[in-house]
C-alpha cells in the first residue's frame, strides 16, 4: 500500500475520532483531507457523505443509548432538511465555484471546532417555524457541499439555548445521518464511481467513530485535539480558496 494511501487512512481515522466525540460525522474533516491530498472534486462529495453515513450512525447509537437524544428537538429540523439535502445533492456546481463554497464551509467548520460552547441547563424548545427554516438552509448546504449539517446545527442549538451539550450532540448526529443519506441519494450517479480505496477509508472512519463517539457520549470533551484539527481545516480551506 502506498504511503499516501496510508496517510489518508490515518487522517480519516483521526478525523472520525475527533468529530464523533462531539456527535458529528466528520464530513468537513474528510473533505479537508481529500482537498489536501488533491482528490478529484467530483469524487469528494459522495465520498464524504458515504463516510458520514457510517460514522453518524455509530454516534447516533452511542448518544441515543446514553439517553441524550430528543425527538421533539430533532423532528422539526429534520423535516425540512431532508428534502432540501436531496435537492442539494442533485445540483452540480462548476468546479471553481464548488471549491470556493467548500473552502468557506471548511473555515466555518474550523471555527466551530476551535470554539468551546456551553449547553444551557434551562434549555427551551425552538419555535417550529424557525427550526424548519434553519433545517431547510442546513439541508441544502449539506447536499450541495457534501456535509451533514451538524457542524452548524450544534452551535446554533447551544448559542440559542435550545439544548444541553450532550443533547445537541445527539440530535446533530442523527441530523447528519439523515441529511447525508438524502444528499447521497440525490448525488447517486457520482456515488456509483467512488474511489477504489474507499472501503479502507470506511474502515478507518468506522473504527474512529466507535472510539470518538464512546468517549464523547460518556467521558471526554477533547477541545485541545479539536483545535488542532481546526488548524488542518483552515489550511485545507485556504488551499481551496487561494491556490
Amino acid at each position: 500500500m502506498e504511503p499516501t494511501t496510508l496517510l489518508i487512512i490515518f487522517a480519516i481515522f483521526l478525523v472520525a475520532v475527533l468529530y464523533s466525540s462531539v456527535g458529528h460525522g466528520g464530513a468537513s474533516g474528510y473533505l479537508a483531507v481529500m482537498a489536501v491530498f488533491a482528490v478529484a472534486p467530483e469524487v469528494t462529495r459522495p465520498t464524504a457523505l458515504t463516510l458520514n453515513l457510517f460514522v453518524a450512525s455509530i454516534a447516533t447509537i452511542h448518544y441515543y443509548r446514553a439517553g441524550h437524544f430528543s425527538w421533539r428537538l430533532f423532528v422539526p429540523f429534520a423535516a425540512a432538511s431532508v428534502p432540501m439535502a436531496y435537492i442539494g445533492g442533485t445540483i452540480h456546481l462548476p468546479t471553481d465555484v464548488y471549491k470556493v463554497v467548500l473552502g468557506i464551509v471548511l473555515l466555518l467548520a474550523a471555527a466551530r471546532l476551535a470554539w468551546h460552547f456551553e449547553g444551557a441547563e434551562d434549555a427551551k424548545e425552538p419555535p417550529v417555524w424557525l427550526a424548519l427554516m434553519i433545517g431547510a438552509v442546513l439541508g441544502l448546504v449539506s447536499g450541495l457541499v457534501g456535509v451533514g449539517g451538524g457542524i452548524f446545527l450544534t452551535p446554533l442549538l447551544l448559542l440559542l439555548h435550545w439544548a444541553r451539550a450532550k443533547t445537541a450532540a445527539a440530535v446533530s448526529a442523527m441530523f447528519i445521518l439523515v441529511n447525508s443519506a438524502a444528499g447521497l441519494f440525490g448525488n447517486y450517479p457520482n456515488a456509483l464511481s467512488l474511489p477504489g480505496n474507499v472501503w479502507y477509508w470506511v474502515g478507518a472512519a468506522v473504527a474512529g467513530g466507535f472510539v470518538g463517539s464512546y468517549m464523547g457520549a460518556r467521558r471526554l470533551d477533547s477541545l485541545l485535539l479539536r483545535r488542532a484539527l481546526a488548524v488542518v481545516l483552515v489550511v485545507a480551506g485556504a488551499k481551496l480558496l487561494f491556490v
